[in-house]
């Protein structure tokens, strides 16, 4: 099945999961979306991420990170810059989330990283979604 956005579809997917209480999640894989499954797991929202080699296209597997009271390690995810309407941020616009709580995802010329990093290089660019 073809998707239209594929980072809100991972975004829903684990949004999904998390309310399930689903230890893993699949999804179709992309350079993007690895990038961003790199990032939550440095930054401690999910346990592991995998691409598993498959035909007719790669799969990407999460296994999710989940607290001693059961509760997911990711309260909210939201989809920030959609096809529709892009949203853009210079360096000194980047957002910060719940005052350094959360992280933003940026994609920019030097590749997908968080706001803080962005912010610190001195790089603006496309603001994907919000993690907290």
């Amino acid at each position: 099945m073809s998707v239209n956005d594929p980072i809100s579809d991972m975004l829903t997917r684990i949004r999904n999961a998390g309310m399930a209480r689903n230890p893993e999640t699949t999804m179709p894989s992309t350079k993007v979306l690895v990038a961003i499954a790199g990032i939550l797991k440095e930054e401690g929202y999910i346990a592991e991420f995998e691409v598993i080699e498959k035909r007719p296209q790669n799969q990407l597997k999460l296994t999710l990170r989940y607290g001693a009271d059961k509760r997911h390690s990711i309260r909210e995810i939201k989809r920030v810059s959609k096809p529709g309407l892009r949203i853009y941020a210079g360096r000194d616009k980047l957002p910060r989330v719940r005052s350094g709580l959360g992280i933003a995802v940026v994609s920019t010329p030097q590749g997908v990283m968080t706001g803080y990093e962005a912010r610190r290089r001195g790089i603006g660019g496309e603001v994907l979604c919000t993690v907290w």
